[in-house]
Formats: C-alpha cells, sequence, structure tokens
C-alpha cells in the first residue's frame, strides 16, 4: 500500500475515529481541530497535531474535511488560509453535511486554485466511523473520485453518485428518510405503548417485516431503552433536515413529509434535547403524549 499524507480537519466525534482508521491504515496523518484537546487522543496512533488548520495541510496529498457546517468549510478554507495552504493539485475532500450549492460554491473557488474538490459526506454514524464500514456518497469529477479511493478505502464503501454538490444531495436524501423515519418509529412504538402494548416487544414483533429497517433495529432499540446518549445529535439532524428544505426551494421542489419532520425537531431542540441523540425524538413526541 502506497503511504499517503492526509490532512484531516474536525477531530469530533465523527472526524476523530476516521481519522484514527486513517492513520491506523498506515498513511501519515496531519490533524488540526478547533479545540485542540480534541485531537490529542491521535497522537497515540501516530498522528501528528497541528495548531494550525493552515500548518496541518501544508505538502498534503489529501486533506479531509470533518466540520460541522457549510460556514465553517468556507471560513476554514478561506477565512483560516487553508485553501492557499493546500498544494496545487491536491484534493479536497469534504464529507461535512453541507448544502449542494455551497459545495459547488466551494468547488469553483478551489479549482481556481488549482486545487481538486469531492464532496463526500457520509452515513453510518460513530458505529460506522469505528468499524470502517460508512457509506460514502461522492460529488465531483470520476478522475478525482478514482484518485480518492486509497483513503475512502479506510473508511467505508464510496460510491460516485454525480458532479459537484452530487454528493450532499444524495446525504440530504439519506437524511430525509433517517429523520422521517426516526419519527415514525417512535410515533408507532408510543402509540403502542398509549394502547398497552410492550413496545419492546412491538418493534421485536414487527422486525422482519415490512416495516423493518435500520432505524427500527438501531434507533427502536435505542427508544426501547431510553438510550438517548448522544451519537448523531439532534440539533445536527435539524441542520440536515433544514438543509434539505432550503435545497428543495432552491429547485422548487415541495417536501411537505421533510417540513413537517423539521417542525417537530426543532420543537424538541427548543425544549432543550438538542444535545440528546437523533432518536431523541420520541423524546419530544412522548412529552406531547403526556408519556414521560
Amino acid at each position: 500500500m502506497n503511504t499517503l499524507k492526509i490532512a484531516v480537519l474536525g477531530t469530533g466525534m465523527m472526524g476523530l475515529p476516521m481519522a484514527r482508521r486513517l492513520a491506523q491504515a498506515g498513511h501519515e496523518v496531519h490533524v488540526w481541530n478547533r479545540t485542540r484537546a480534541k485531537a490529542e487522543p491521535l497522537a497515540a496512533d501516530g498522528a501528528s497535531i497541528h495548531d494550525s488548520a493552515a500548518d496541518a495541510v501544508r505538502g498534503v496529498d489529501f486533506a479531509v474535511s470533518l466540520l460541522e457546517s457549510g460556514a465553517i468549510v468556507g471560513e476554514v478554507l478561506f477565512g483560516l488560509g487553508v485553501a492557499d495552504a493546500l498544494p496545487k493539485g491536491s484534493l479536497f475532500i469534504d464529507m461535512a453535511s453541507i448544502q449542494p450549492r455551497e459545495a459547488r460554491e466551494h468547488a469553483g473557488k478551489l479549482a481556481a486554485l488549482g486545487v481538486r474538490h469531492l464532496d463526500a459526506p457520509v452515513s453510518g454514524g460513530t458505529l460506522g466511523a469505528q468499524a470502517g464500514t460508512l457509506a460514502i456518497m461522492a460529488g465531483g469529477e470520476a478522475a478525482d473520485f478514482e484518485h480518492a479511493l486509497p483513503v475512502f478505502a479506510a473508511l467505508g464503501r464510496a460510491t460516485h453518485v454525480g458532479p459537484h454538490g452530487a454528493g450532499q444531495l444524495a446525504k440530504l436524501a439519506n437524511q430525509m428518510i433517517v429523520g422521517i423515519t426516526i419519527g415514525a418509529v417512535a410515533e408507532a412504538l408510543l402509540l403502542a405503548e398509549r394502547g398497552g402494548a410492550d413496545p419492546a416487544k412491538v418493534r421485536e414483533a414487527i422486525s422482519g417485516g415490512f416495516a423493518d429497517s435500520r432505524i427500527l433495529q438501531v434507533h427502536g432499540e435505542r427508544m426501547v431503552k431510553h438510550d438517548f446518549a448522544p451519537r448523531g445529535r439532534m440539533t445536527v439532524q435539524l441542520k440536515d433536515m433544514r438543509n434539505a428544505i432550503a435545497t428543495a426551494e432552491e429547485v422548487g421542489f415541495d417536501a411537505p413529509i421533510t417540513g413537517l419532520l423539521e417542525q417537530l425537531y426543532a420543537e424538541g431542540v427548543k425544549n432543550g434535547l438538542g444535545d440528546l441523540d437523533q432518536a431523541g425524538l420520541f423524546v419530544e413526541l412522548q412529552r406531547r403524549n403526556a408519556l414521560d
């Protein structure tokens, strides 16, 4: 295997395990996080920790971004000097979930500096990040996607879905399905409880039928166990639903189901549930029905 020089910008809940997998795969990994303490654990895996994002990307083959939002990606790229510090011909892989419009804007600005770009958001949560089983949805040039495959190999299964911004469109589709299905599972289990059935047994009974899904298995289990420790936070799910609605408006598409769920997540966050797992929508629906 060729050793690649890779910068990872953002070592939060997803970035840290992904950077660890890249380092453990034998690559030379340079990491930066705004709060340095969150990146420090990666030193034990052989990663180099940098105080400056621009310093982290100097001389790299690839820079992987796992930042919170499109605005922050833009700030790090064009405000903190990363775009200017990236070597010409290097590949910036944005694995954050941002708006397709933002991904296209970043790609255009980087191209003017001689830097290549892929938007490649992921699905699979922290468990998938730790196990290297993420679903990776990549938008950009086909040749750049092929070039990035050795990076993706340590992280999960990658699919090239179209031009710049298409990766983010795929992620929005993913998050619409996730967010809406979490709502369906939570509402169904709470109805079962209100009617006198055991929600854990209801979940067991419908597993394997047409209503089964990864959401029923993973998030449904969290609901019946009341385990809402954050893997993907309510605030992040709300951000993704809002990005989906904004993108729908841009392209003239009516998304009423996503709109309804956005309102429910927003109510949950307003009621102090923002730091719970996405499955915490169950708690908001529980509150509405006075079942807590």
